[in-house]
């Protein structure tokens, strides 16, 4: 029997690319996949940055399903004919049982035609997002899953207490749940829930790629990601005005206050950077970065830039977490808000990566894909 198609319910597609991305982009090679950009976590608020974003989310819910080559993103040079991507319309109201009635009503409507178009039959409801519980039941699905890779109750952007709700209402419908992390695995109903860690696209951060033209020359401790508000960020200014004889770098968006970061000779904010240059700054920079604050999202994370991180080899300061126990050994370790200055100089000194190499050598993406495929395969 073919493998069942999905409708995934995640993120919007082809931004950095999350867990889902990645698993979902193996998971092309076997399947039709329908692709529903996010539906949102939180309240819009009146903000500029809130009001450019409803309009955007408008402009693209009046556009037609984007199929194939047009679907930008992590997979679509494997089997672009298998993905379609949607933008649906749909309000952003976290625990009002109107707004996710409604939803539940727009979102089938948009889906069923695209699904019997498609000549998709039953497929595998797949959830990322817990938004998503108002589609279950509305598109014919044969099985729910569960896809969790962050704890919704801490994690920042979102109305935690209705959504939570709407996690514990999903949960009990799915019938799988795959959680990223140890953390978010026990806290849901252990016979239907699996542990499946997040992987590392280890031929891109492991292949040698040139150094990116605007990485500093010199002794260079780097981060990239998100710059939020769970980075230890007086830790690092501390460390930063402890060092100035290194330039500390950060690739990614600032979404939180950097002023005291911004405000040293020594650090270099450069902005977002596409996924597949990472390797040009993380391969050639002295240490790798995870400056973490000690917080419920934090410990329930599993960062996927931990596995980029070794699989290029350079060495690693980071502060403890659960999700990097396994990898301790090969890391120079903190506690939370201790300083950061002396790790950075310990890392530097492991020089050979080829221990860090080896460590994620065997959990690409491609195994997580197919361990999570044998899962779908038994619904």
């Amino acid at each position: 029997m073919a493998p069942s198609d999905l409708v995934v319910f995640a993120e919007d597609w082809g931004g950095h690319p999350s867990s889902t991305q990645h698993l979902v982009g193996h998971l092309l090679a076997s399947r039709r996949v329908v692709w529903v950009n996010s539906i949102g976590l939180r309240r819009p608020r009146l903000t500029q940055a809130d009001a450019l974003r409803a309009v955007r989310k408008l402009k693209a819910a009046v556009r037609p399903a984007v199929a194939g080559p047009g679907a930008a993103g992590p997979a679509a040079s494997a089997r672009p004919d298998n993905l379609t991507v949607i933008s649906p319309l749909a309000v952003p109201w976290p625990g009002n049982p109107l707004a996710e009635r409604l939803n539940g009503l727009l979102l089938g409507a948009r889906l069923r035609p695209i699904l019997a178009k498609a000549g998709i039959a039953r497929p595998i409801l797949w959830a990322s997002l817990p938004s998503a519980v108002a589609a279950v039941g509305r598109i014919g699905e044969r099985a729910v899953v569960y896809y969790c890779g962050d704890d919704f109750g801490a994690l920042s952007g979102v109305d935690h207490a209705p959504v939570l709700e709407m996690e514990r209402r999903l949960v009990a419908r799915a019938d799988l749940v795959i959680a990223a992390s140890a953390e978010l695995a026990c806290r849901f109903p252990a016979a239907k829930t699996h542990l499946v860690p997040h992987g590392v696209d280890v031929d891109l951060f492991s292949r040698p790629a040139p150094r990116a033209a605007d990485l500093p020359e010199g002794r260079v401790a780097g981060f990239y990601g998100s710059i939020s508000d769970w980075l230890d960020l007086p830790m690092i200014a501390a460390a930063a005005a402890a060092m100035p004889d290194w330039i500390f770098v950060f690739v990614g968006p600032v979404r939180t206050d950097v002023s005291r970061l911004a405000a040293l000779p020594n650090v270099r904010l450069l902005g977002p950077r596409p996924h597949a240059a990472l390797p040009s700054y993380v391969q050639h920079w002295t240490v790798s970065l995870i400056p973490f604050r000690d917080t419920p999202q934090i410990r329930a994370c599993n960062p996927l830039k931990l596995r980029e991180y070794l699989a290029s080899g350079t060495p690693i300061a980071a502060t403890r977490f659960p999700a990097l126990v396994p990898y301790e050994p090969l890391v120079c370790t903190i506690d939370p808000a201790a300083p950061l200055a002396p790790a950075i100089h310990a890392a530097a000194g492991q020089v050979d990566g080829a221990a860090r190499r080896a460590a994620v050598a065997d959990e690409g993406w491609d195994r997580r894909a197919a361990a999570v495929d044998a899962l779908l395969s038994n619904l």
